[in-house]
C-alpha cells in the first residue's frame, strides 16, 4: 500500500464508469475506476489497447462525462456539469499536450502560446509577457517569432508545452508526448517534463511505452476498464532490483 500525503487529493475518482453504446452493443470502457492524485505528483497511466487508458484521460481532461462515479478535480465536483461548464474547468485547470502538437501553422510561436490567454480576459502586454515567459521556460527564448515549418519536431512539442503551461493549470496533461518524435528528441521531451515536475508542477502523463512511463514517480497500469496495479517509483525499482537478483 502506497502511502498518501496529507495534502487534498487534487484529483478524486470515485466509482468512475463510461459505457459507450455501439448499436446493440454497450461498451464498458471504464467499470468503477477510485484514483487520488495528488499536488506535484507525476503520473504515468498505461494499459494495452482497449485498455480504457484513453477515456480515463479523457476524464480526467474534463472532454467526456463518466456514465456514473464521481469525479473532484481541485476541489470542484465535475460529474454531471454542462459542457460549457466543463470547458471552463478545463480551461482553468488544465493543460493538455498531445502527440500532434496543435499548433496553428501560419502563426509563431508566440502567438501559438498566446491563444489560450486570449479567452480570459488578459490584457494584450500580460499576455505577451507570460507568453515569452513560458517559451523562454522551455528553452524556445530564441525562437518566438518563428512558424511551426520552420522548426523540428521537438521544438514544436516545445511550443505545445509552453501553451498548455502559459494558463499556470493545477494539472499538466500530456497523451503520448513523444510519439511524433525519434528517441533522441524524445529523450529531451522527457527531460524537460522532469524538469517541470521539479519546479513543482503536476504531471499526468498517458503512453504505451515503458520506457517513457519510467520517468513518471508512479505508474497506474488499466487493465478492462479497471486499475490493475498503482505503483510508486520507489515499489517499481525495488522490484526490478529483487528480479535482476535472482
Amino acid at each position: 500500500m502506497n502511502s498518501q500525503p496529507t495534502t487534498e487529493a487534487l484529483i478524486r475518482i470515485r466509482g468512475l464508469t463510461r459505457a459507450y453504446t455501439m448499436g446493440d452493443t454497450t461498451i464498458n470502457a471504464l467499470s468503477g475506476v477510485d484514483l487520488d492524485i495528488y499536488p506535484n505528483e507525476y503520473v504515468a497511466i498505461m494499459g494495452p489497447s482497449g485498455s480504457g487508458k484513453t477515456t480515463l484521460m479523457n476524464m480526467i481532461g474534463c472532454l467526456d462525462s463518466p456514465t456514473s462515479g464521481t469525479y473532484a478535480l481541485n476541489g470542484t465536483e465535475t460529474s454531471g456539469m454542462s459542457d460549457s461548464a466543463l470547458a471552463r474547468v478545463r480551461n482553468r485547470e488544465i493543460g493538455f499536450v498531445f502527440q500532434t502538437f496543435n499548433l496553428l501553422a501560419r502563426a509563431t510561436a508566440l502567438h501559438n502560446v498566446e491563444l489560450p490567454l486570449i479567452y480570459t480576459g488578459l490584457p494584450k502586454a500580460e499576455r505577451i509577457e507570460r507568453s515569452e515567459a513560458a517559451l523562454t521556460k522551455v528553452g524556445l527564448g530564441e525562437r518566438m517569432e518563428h512558424r511551426p515549418g520552420e522548426m523540428s519536431g521537438g521544438q514544436r512539442q516545445r511550443v505545445a508545452i509552453a501553451r498548455a503551461l502559459v494558463t499556470e493549470p493545477s494539472i499538466l496533461l500530456a497523451d503520448e508526448p513523444t510519439g511524433n518524435l525519434d528517441s533522441k528528441t524524445g529523450h529531451e521531451i522527457m527531460m524537460l517534463f522532469d524538469e517541470l515536475h521539479s519546479s513543482g508542477q503536476t504531471i499526468v502523463l498517458v503512453t504505451h511505452e515503458s520506457d517513457i512511463a519510467e520517468h513518471a514517480r508512479r505508474e497506474i497500469v488499466l487493465r478492462d476498464g479497471r486499475v490493475a496495479s498503482d505503483t510508486a517509483a520507489a515499489e517499481i525499482a525495488a522490484a526490478t532490483t529483487t528480479t535482476s537478483n535472482i
